[in-house]
C-alpha cells in the first residue's frame, strides 16, 4: 500500500510516502528560500507529499536564525522557485505555517522585542538556534542558546496574528503551493494554547479545553476561508512534551482538537509521534479513536520504517505515512524504500545552517 497512488481531497498523490517538515536553516538574506534550497526539494520530489520545513508567518513568529519566511513580497519570489523545481520533478508540496510563540529569542523578535506565548512562562532547558555573532546566512554559523522570557499576548492583539496566519496562506498559494500545514506541535505558539500547563489565561483562551482549543480553531478556520479546506492540514503533536509543552489530560484534549478540525473539514491532520531513543509508544486505542472522529486524511510520522509503515496503513490507522530524517541523507528514499536498498546515513553536525554540503550533495541511486 505505501507505494499506490493516493487522492488527497482530489490532489493526486503518486504514493502515501510522506516528506514531513524539517528545519534545516539554509534560507539566504531576509529569510529568503533560495536557489539552493529548490534543489534540495526537487531532489525529494518523488515523494507523495513534501511539507515544506516550517516558514514563519511573521518575524514575530520566527524562533530560529535562517529559516524562510512566507510574508513578503520577497519571500513568495523565494519560494516560486522552489515550488516550479518540485512540480516540474512531479511532486506535490505544501507549506508549513508557523509561529513558534515564546520558543524564539529577542535577537530575533522586531525591536529585540521578548517573543510572545499564550503565557509569560519560560520554558527551562528550551533552546534556539540564532546567529549570535550576526555573521550572515553565508556563514551558517550559529548556536543553540536558551529561549528568551516570554510575555502573555493580549486579547487585543490575537486577531492579528489570526490574520497573519491567513495572509501568509494566501502568500504560499500565491507562491505556488498545493496548501498549507498549521504548525500546531511540538510547543509552539498553537500548542501553547492547547496545553494546559502552558496555557494559565483567565479569558476566553484559556481555562477550559474549549477555551484552550479557541486559537486553534480560530486560525483553522481564517485559512480554511482564505484558501479552501480542502487546502488544509494541521500538525500535532498529541502525546509528547516538546519545548516543555505539556498537558494535563492529552488523549482527551487532542481528540477535542481533532474534533475541532473534523468540524471545519481540515484536509488532514498530520500526528508527530514521539521519535527519541526509548520514546513511548503511542496506544492504538488512541489511534482508533482518532480514526473514529477524523474523516479526513490522517498521517504519521516517527521512526518509521517500511514494515512499520505498512502495518499502520493495513490497519487503517494512516493513510500517509511521513519519513523524516531518512529524506535529508536520500533523496531517492521511496526508491530506497520499494527495492530494500541501504540507506545513506545523515551527518547530524549539518543539519543547521551551513552550504550544500550535508544538504544537497546527498547521492541517488542509479
Amino acid at each position: 500500500m505505501l507505494f499506490d497512488s493516493y487522492s488527497l481531497n482530489g490532489l493526486s498523490l503518486n504514493n502515501r510516502i510522506v516528506m514531513p517538515p524539517m528545519t534545516r536553516s539554509r534560507a539566504g538574506a531576509g529569510d529568503v528560500a533560495t536557489d539552493m534550497m529548490a534543489e534540495y526539494y526537487a531532489q525529494r520530489a518523488s515523494a507523495g507529499l513534501i511539507v515544506s520545513e516550517g516558514t514563519q508567518i511573521s518575524q514575530q513568529g520566527q524562533g530560529y536564525a535562517w529559516t524562510p519566511g512566507i510574508y513578503t513580497p520577497e519571500h513568495i519570489a523565494g519560494w516560486k522557485k522552489v515550488t516550479d523545481a518540485v512540480h516540474q520533478a512531479g511532486g506535490k508540496i505544501f507549506a508549513q505555517l508557523w509561529h513558534v510563540g515564546r520558543v524564539s529569542h529577542t535577537i530575533l523578535q522586531p525591536g529585540h522585542a521578548a517573543p510572545v506565548s499564550s503565557s509569560a512562562i519560560q520554558a527551562d532547558g528550551v533552546k534556539v538556534f540564532v546567529d549570535v555573532e550576526g555573521r550572515g546566512p553565508e556563514h551558517g554559523v550559529g548556536e543553540m542558546v536558551q529561549h528568551s522570557a516570554p510575555r502573555a499576548l493580549t486579547r487585543e492583539e490575537i486577531p492579528a496574528i489570526v490574520n497573519d496566519y491567513a495572509q501568509a496562506a494566501r502568500n504560499a498559494i500565491a507562491a505556488g503551493f498545493d496548501g498549507v500545514e498549521l504548525h500546531g506541535a511540538n510547543g509552539y505558539l498553537i500548542n501553547q494554547f492547547i496545553d494546559s500547563r502552558e496555557n494559565q489565561r483567565d479569558d476566553e483562551y484559556g481555562g477550559s479545553l474549549q477555551n484552550r482549543l479557541r486559537f486553534l480553531r480560530e486560525v483553522a478556520q481564517a485559512v480554511a476561508d482564505a484558501i479552501g479546506k480542502e487546502k488544509l492540514g494541521v500538525r500535532l503533536a498529541p502525546l509528547t512534551t516538546l519545548m516543555g509543552s505539556q498537558d494535563d489530560t492529552p488523549e482527551a484534549t487532542y481528540l477535542a482538537a481533532a474534533s475541532v478540525l473534523n468540524d471545519i473539514g481540515a484536509a488532514y491532520i498530520h500526528i508527530a509521534e514521539a521519535d527519541w531513543d526509548d520514546a513511548p509508544v503511542m496506544p492504538a486505542a488512541f489511534k482508533e479513536s482518532l480514526r473514529l472522529i477524523f474523516r479526513g486524511t490522517l498521517i504519521y510520522s516517527g521512526k518509521y520504517t517500511r514494515e512499520r509503515a505498512e502495518e499502520a496503513l493495513a490497519k487503517g490507522w494512516a493513510d500517509l505515512i511521513g519519513f523524516g530524517r531518512p529524506f535529508i541523507a536520500n533523496p531517492d528514499l521511496p526508491h530506497r524504500l520499494q527495492h530494500g536498498l541501504a540507506l545513506n546515513a545523515p551527518i547530524k553536525e549539518k543539519f543547521f545552517g551551513g552550504s550544500r554540503e550535508g544538504y544537497t550533495d546527498y547521492p541517488a541511486i542509479g
